[in-house]
C-alpha cells in the first residue's frame, strides 16, 4: 500500500485488538490516520516496534524533528496533539535534552520513596475495600476502587489538595478522550493544565510540604540547572497523569481479565500462578497505553521493504506489539497468565522506559491480591465482551466494571 492509503485509527479505540491485527496483516509498519486527520506510521509487531524505540535516530521531538510541526496551526483539527507533543518534558524531549530533564525528575521515583508509599497504599486499599463491603448487590469497581485508589495516591504524593483531586482527574480523562478533535476542546484543555496544575505549583510555592511538586519546584543538578516554568508545568502533568491514569487500567484490566477466565483464577488462589505473571500478562495482552503519540524519523529509516521518510510521525504501538504472534505465538490475543511475558513493551524500554513503573506494580500487587481475599465470590454483572472501552486509541481500559461482590 502506499501512503495515499492510509488507514484511519479508530478514535474510539472500540477494538483496539482487532485494529490491531488487520494492520498487522498490512505490514511490519503501514500508513495511518490519527483523529482529526493527522498522518503517521503504525508499527504492528514487536520487533519492529522494539527497533524503532530503540533507534537514536527515532525522536520525540517535534519542534526539532517533525516536518509538519510548522503546519501545525493551520489545521484546526489537529490542535488535540498538542496536549501530547506541544509540551515540554521527558515525553517530547530528545538527545541531551531529554538526558537533562530525566536527571532533574528520576531522583523523586526512588525506589525509597516508592518503598515508604506502601503502608499507605495497603491503608487506602482496605478503606475502599471496606465501603464495597458496605455498598449495594452490584457496584462499578472502576469507580468504587480502581479509580479512587491510584488518584488518592498520586495526589497525596505531589501534595494535591483534596479539593483539587477531582479537577486533576477531569484534566487526564479529557487529555486521554482522543474522540473530540475540536479545537474547543483542546482550548479547554491547554486552559485546565494551566489552571489546575498552574494552580498546584502557585499552591505549593506558597505551602510548600514533603511531596514531590515542592521537590521538583526547588530541584536542582550539581551545575545549578533546574526546571523552568514551562518545563514544571509539563512534567507535573506528564508524572501525575502517567502515575494515575494508567494504574487505574491496570487494576481494572486484571481485574476483568481473571473474572472472565475463572479456571486462572483458581490458579492464582491456589498459589499455582504468582500476582507478578498476573500483572505482566495485563501488561502484556491488556497494556494500559495502547498507542503513544508521537515519535519522528530523524533520518530515512529502512523498515522492511518500506521506508519512513525523515520527518514523519511514528505512534507508539504497545498494543499491537504486545500482541503479536510472531512473538507470543497464535494466541497471543488470549489472556494466560502461565505466559511469563515479562519482556512485554507496556513500560516502553531503553531512555524514555516509564520512571513510575515500579509504582505502578506496587500498587496492582497490593490492591489485586487484597481485593480478591476480601471477595472470593466476586464475579462480573455482565460478560466482559459487553463492557465499554474507554473512548481513546491512546488509553485501553473499560469505562466501567459492574461487578457483585458477594457473587
Amino acid at each position: 500500500m502506499t501512503v495515499t492509503d492510509r488507514i484511519a485509527i479508530d478514535p474510539f479505540g472500540s477494538d483496539i485488538p482487532g485494529e490491531s491485527a488487520r494492520l498487522r496483516a498490512l505490514g511490519p509498519i503501514v500508513p495511518v490516520e490519527l483523529p482529526g486527520g493527522i498522518p503517521a506510521w503504525a508499527p504492528t509487531g514487536y520487533d519492529t516496534l522494539k527497533e524503532l524505540i530503540l533507534d537514536p535516530q527515532v525522536s520525540k521531538d517535534p519542534r526539532r524533528h517533525w516536518r509538519l510541526w510548522p503546519e501545525i496551526g493551520e489545521h484546526p483539527s489537529w490542535s488535540w496533539i498538542l496536549g501530547w507533543v506541544g509540551v515540554v518534558n521527558m515525553l517530547s524531549s530528545y538527545g541531551s535534552d531529554h538526558t537533562r530533564l530525566r536527571k532533574l525528575v528520576a531522583p523523586s521515583f526512588t525506589h525509597r520513596r516508592t518503598e515508604a508509599l506502601r503502608p499507605r497504599v495497603e491503608a487506602i486499599t482496605a478503606e475502599l475495600l471496606d465501603a464495597l463491603e458496605a455498598g449495594g448487590e452490584v457496584v462499578d469497581l472502576k469507580a468504587r476502587f480502581a479509580h479512587p485508589l491510584p488518584l488518592r495516591i498520586i495526589c497525596e504524593l505531589f501534595g494535591v489538595p483534596d479539593d483539587m483531586r477531582e479537577a486533576t482527574a477531569r484534566l487526564i480523562a479529557a487529555i486521554m478522550d482522543t474522540t473530540d478533535t475540536s479545537p474547543e476542546h483542546a482550548a479547554f484543555v491547554q486552559e485546565q493544565i494551566g489552571a489546575v496544575l498552574g494552580g498546584l505549583i502557585a499552591h505549593k510555592v506558597e505551602h510548600p510540604g514533603d511531596d514531590m511538586t515542592t521537590e521538583l519546584i526547588r530541584v536542582r543538578d550539581e551545575d545549578g540547572d533546574r526546571l523552568s516554568d514551562e518545563e514544571l508545568l509539563y512534567t507535573l502533568l506528564l508524572v501525575i497523569g502517567a502515575g494515575f491514569e494508567t494504574t487505574v487500567n491496570l487494576i481494572g484490566n486484571a481485574v476483568v481479565a481473571l473474572l472472565d477466565r475463572p479456571e486462572q483464577l483458581a490458579a492464582v488462589r491456589r498459589g499455582e500462578i504468582g500476582w507478578d505473571a498476573v500483572v505482566d500478562e495485563t501488561l502484556r495482552a491488556h497494556p494500559s497505553i495502547a498507542s503513544l503519540p508521537l515519535r519522528f524519523a530523524v533520518s530515512d529509516l529502512k523498515v522492511g521493504d518500506v521506508t519512513v521518510p525523515a520527518g514523519d510521525a511514528i505512534i507508539t504501538t504497545y498494543a499491537a506489539a504486545n500482541l503479536d504472534p510472531a512473538r507470543y505465538g497464535a494466541d497471543a490475543d488470549v489472556f494466560d497468565a502461565t505466559r511469563a511475558a515479562d519482556d512485554h513493551l507496556a513500560f516502553g524500554i531503553g531512555v524514555h522506559r516509564c520512571v513510575g513503573a515500579p509504582l505502578a506494580r506496587m500498587e496492582a500487587l497490593t490492591a489485586l491480591p487484597a481485593l480478591f481475599e476480601r471477595f472470593p465470590a466476586l464475579r462480573l454483572e455482565r460478560d466482559a465482551r459487553e463492557l465499554g472501552q474507554v473512548p481513546s486509541f491512546i488509553a485501553f481500559g473499560w469505562q466501567e466494571i459492574p461487578v457483585r461482590p458477594r457473587g
